[in-house]
């Protein structure tokens, strides 16, 4: 009741102060997961788990482990804070315990593009000096880099340290002897003879300068079959294992030639020997009409357990129609075997990646969230919770949590998401594909410019957004689809308006809702508890890697902007 009152006094002071910069105040946001897979699937054990470990946008996974403590982290590209990290106990129950780029003053995303920014992190920990690492490239601004902290729990990881080679990808290697060695993608040594054509460089890293010293040597030009013309040979990392030194990349680039190959050597700097089974991983030769395909499958990284066993963990997608899928690259875990002749490998032939695993004397903990869950934030803290992302590093944060107790108030800012800047949208990832979000929103327009509600983002051309705005004095809700489309010789994103609402009359608290069946996305919004439909069954392959392109998945959540305008 009394949230209830709080909410007719906040819309009064909305409608009373029409000097001030509107603001959009939200109550809650809920989440749900309705995905067939889940439903039909049923854990029978409590040591039995679903993959993908991680649902939704999180590619590009990199693991270590220190002691019995395992951490995990993915690529976040141009959105922030970036680079999440996870810790467990048994590889089963995950948790993120913060983010290692979490300041905006440590990385800059200014002007880039949304599938710019952080590529491929890779973590290792040092025993030697005690210290975690993490390298990582962020194209656009700066490169290469490494940032390093003694205590990943903290969240106090150190600013980038700008590193001087050129190539993307990079992991970290620490032999026996505590040196540091960095591996990594880049341009062959001979004029490139086909386009992907890339190499694996080593070059040794001072711990003590924590900079590249000495020569630098390719390991492995091309990929596994010289002849075959492999591309982008990416995403490498060194191991070793009982006196042997492995070298791992991806090839095939990150769509459905995407795999994962192995080669091994007596010494660190080589000559690296493939495995004749290779690719170790891959999905590409199987059905694309095969039930709950996982595709695109690589970039992977593999860890060893205290009690000697191996797990890796690798990207892949889950279309919900083959080839498209709108969750992005996830991450997926598997146990690890050896071939006869000592090479690890995940899948051979007609392998499957399976969509639950067990892990014998690990009990899953019912707290974690996976399969169907909902998860609803009544912004009730004073901190946003990690599952939370903005665009781009925000100089001045695009919302409060503080300004109204119990809610979550964006601006209008004169910002809009069809630009590359950080405009006032509090977004998270897209997890299944069947689901429903609602969320609640006092918010009254004072101009023509300003709109707030709930958008569905995978870049600046391709959005879908719900908004309420004003025009010749009277308060609407738009359904609003954004398109690439060529303006004045450029490609610009363009908004165009699927459906309009009549007008609204209760706007104190206008309920929004979203609902996914995969292929489809309907919106619906409620003024009196009573659910209307303002576009049913839109198109949501819009918002796919097939039609976008790029390396990010979908996100939605809550959007305002002050630069508003519709054609």
């Amino acid at each position: 009741m009394l949230k209830k009152l709080f909410k007719l006094l906040i819309f009064i002071l909305l409608i009373a102060d029409v000097q001030a910069q509107s603001v959009a105040h939200f109550d809650y946001f809920t989440y749900k997961g309705n995905d067939d897979f889940y439903k039909q699937h049923p854990l029978k054990d409590s040591e039995s788990f679903y993959n993908p470990l991680h649902p939704g946008f999180y590619p590009d996974p990199s693991i270590c482990r220190r002691g019995n403590d395992y951490f995990q982290v993915n690529s976040t590209f141009s959105y922030f804070p970036g680079l999440p990290i996870f810790h467990s106990k048994d590889l089963v129950n995950w948790r993120q315990i913060g983010n290692v780029i979490n300041r905006p003053t440590q990385v800059s995303f200014a002007g880039l593009g949304t599938s710019a920014g952080l590529y491929a992190p890779a973590i290792e920990y040092n025993p030697h000096n005690k210290m975690f690492y993490l390298v990582c490239t962020n194209i656009g601004e700066g490169g290469n880099f490494v940032v390093k902290t003694d205590d990943p729990f903290k969240g106090k990881w150190s600013d980038p340290i700008w590193l001087k080679f050129n190539g993307i990808d990079p992991s970290i290697f620490f032999d026996k002897d505590g040196r540091g060695y960095i591996v990594n993608n880049g341009d062959p040594e001979v004029p490139s003879r086909y386009n992907g054509h890339k190499a694996a460089w080593l070059q040794e890293f001072d711990t003590k300068t924590d900079q590249m010293v000495g020569p630098r040597k390719v390991l492995r030009d091309g990929g596994f079959r010289p002849q075959d013309k492999p591309i982008w040979i990416e995403g490498p990392h060194v191991y070793l294992i009982k006196g042997k030194y492995y070298l791992m990349t991806a090839e095939g680039g990150t769509g459905d030639n995407h795999s994962e190959v192995i080669y091994r050597s007596d010494s660190l700097w080589g000559k690296y020997e493939p495995y004749a089974g290779n690719p170790i991983l891959t999905q590409r030769t199987l059905s694309r009409g095969r039930t709950n395909p996982v595709s695109n499958t690589g970039h992977a990284d593999i860890i060893d357990t205290p009690e000697g066993d191996w797990w890796s963990v690798f990207l892949g997608c889950r279309p919900f129609q083959y080839p498209y899928e709108n969750l992005g690259r996830e991450t997926f875990m598997m146990p690890v075997k050896w071939s006869a002749d000592g090479f690890p490998i995940l899948t051979q032939g007609n392998d499957t990646v399976p969509l639950i695993i067990r892990r014998k004397g690990v009990k899953r903990d019912p707290k974690i969230l996976r399969g169907n869950f909902t998860v609803t934030d009544q912004f009730s803290s004073t901190k946003l919770g990690h599952e939370w992302l903005m665009l781009r590093t925000p100089l001045q944060l695009p919302y409060s949590l503080t300004a109204t107790k119990g809610f979550l108030d964006l601006k209008c800012l004169p910002i809009t998401s069809l630009e590359r800047k950080t405009p006032a949208a509090v977004l998270r990832r897209i997890q299944h594909h069947k689901f429903e979000v609602v969320t609640s929103v006092s918010f009254q327009p004072k101009t023509e410019k300003e709109a707030a509600g709930i958008i569905i983002f995978r870049d600046e051309p391709y959005q879908y957004q719900l908004l309420i705005s004003k025009k010749n004095a009277v308060t609407t809700l738009s359904l609003i689809k954004v398109i690439p489309q060529e303006v004045e010789k450029q490609k610009k994103a363009v908004s165009t308006v699927l459906a309009t609402s009549a007008p609204l009359k209760n706007i104190s608290a206008l309920k929004l809702k979203v609902v996914s069946d995969g292929p489809t996305f309907s919106f619906y919004y409620s003024e009196n508890n009573k659910w209307m439909q303002i576009g049913d069954k839109v198109d949501a392959k819009h918002l796919t890697t097939e039609v976008t392109g790029g390396f990010i998945g979908t996100t939605i959540g809550m959007y305002a902007t002050g630069n508003f305008e519709l054609k």
